[in-house]
């Protein structure tokens, strides 16, 4: 509250302005998604109303299923009707499954957020490295392979390099376990805590089937981490050189700081906030792009759970799963930029 010539004027702080910014863009952003796939809902050339009574229903039966769904209200009003249902949680019933999809995501999400997760954390641990090494030995051969190495990384089909890898490492040496996320032996040995069965697993102190868990998902995390460290690297080493040509590098080496202290507390400490941002985005990609992935492998997903369902016109479960993905995005978004202004002052 501030007293400007004898009137008192309501002062609002920064971070309360940025904080109801940010809100509205959520907001505005997740009911512009909501109408995307209530339009795509409605432009498939897709019968819901077929899909739910089967081709031999009758006219009454089909008539009964037309309004029962809403179809006969105005297209305004059955968007409201959608908009409401989504906020209360409510994402129709699966055809396929027989079950509510918010339930069915339940099941099959935590699946491949396991699998996205493990592929983040190799393309950190590898790429970030990685990208540092290259941008240091700028023209060097091992900028050179570096560059390579994310190139091929953009390049091959993640279905080729996921078959190649099945046929090596499974079937010829057999290395790792095969598609599915355990041996069907071990389908239900431990109580579903996080859905998540490397941690479920671990929580029951059961060993062998983190055992054989380990070897299922090590496989199809490497190929998911592979493509997340060439994003990585590639991303890592532009923002290196960015600032490995910075005067207040040149002057820290004038200095006659060691190259190490250079490199890691000052260059590599003002790319840290950027490549939050990096990783939301490679996170967030893998847990939407893992699609063939997991129809390769026969992970139990939520991208094979979305394409099974529109290949079984079950667009109930198409559009909730897309609802769930794009949430997902939104929230990481949210989530780097929350991180990025509370690591740089700067941003504020």
């Amino acid at each position: 509250m501030e007293k400007t010539g004898g009137q008192l004027q309501l002062s609002i702080p920064p971070i309360a302005t940025k904080t109801i910014s940010t809100l509205f863009t959520i907001v505005i952003t997740m009911v512009g998604l909501l109408f995307i796939t209530f339009i795509i809902g409605r432009v498939m050339p897709v019968d819901p109303v077929l899909a739910i009574v089967g081709e031999r229903a009758s006219q009454a039966q089909y008539d009964e299923a037309y309004v029962s769904l809403g179809l006969d209200k105005p297209l305004l009003v059955q968007f409201l009707i959608y908009l409401n249902d989504v906020f209360h949680g409510n994402l129709g019933e699966s055809i396929r499954t027989g079950m509510p999809v918010f339930d069915d995501i339940k099941r099959f999400f935590p699946a491949t957020m396991e699998l996205a997760t493990i592929g983040t954390l190799i393309g950190i641990v590898v790429g970030i490295p990685l990208g540092v090494l290259a941008a240091v030995k700028r023209g060097t051969w091992i900028d050179q392979t570096a560059r390579f190495v994310a190139l091929i990384g953009y390049s091959i089909p993640v279905f080729w390099i996921g078959l190649v890898g099945l046929l090596i490492f499974y079937g010829i040496l057999g290395w790792v376990g095969g598609p599915g996320r355990l041996d069907i032996f071990y389908d239900d040995v431990v109580p579903t805590v996080t859905g998540m069965i490397l941690i479920d697993s671990l929580l029951a102190g059961d060993f062998e089937v983190f055992s054989n868990a380990f070897s299922h998902i090590v496989l199809p995390a490497c190929i998911l981490g592979y493509y997340s460290l060439a994003y990585i690297s590639r991303m890592t080493r532009s923002f290196m050189l960015e600032q490995l040509s910075s005067e207040y590098v040149t002057a820290a080496r004038v200095k006659g700081l060691s190259e190490a202290r250079v490199i890691w507390q000052h260059a590599f400490r003002n790319i840290g906030v950027q490549l939050i941002t990096v990783v939301a985005l490679s996170y967030a990609g893998l847990l939407e792009g893992s699609v063939l992935t997991e129809i390769i492998f026969s992970w139990p997903g939520i991208g094979s759970y979305i394409t099974t369902s529109l290949l079984s016109a079950d667009m109930a479960a198409v559009l909730g799963g897309t609802v769930i993905v794009g949430l997902v995005f939104v929230c990481l978004n949210v989530l780097s930029d929350v991180l990025y202004r509370l690591l740089d002052p700067r941003s504020k």
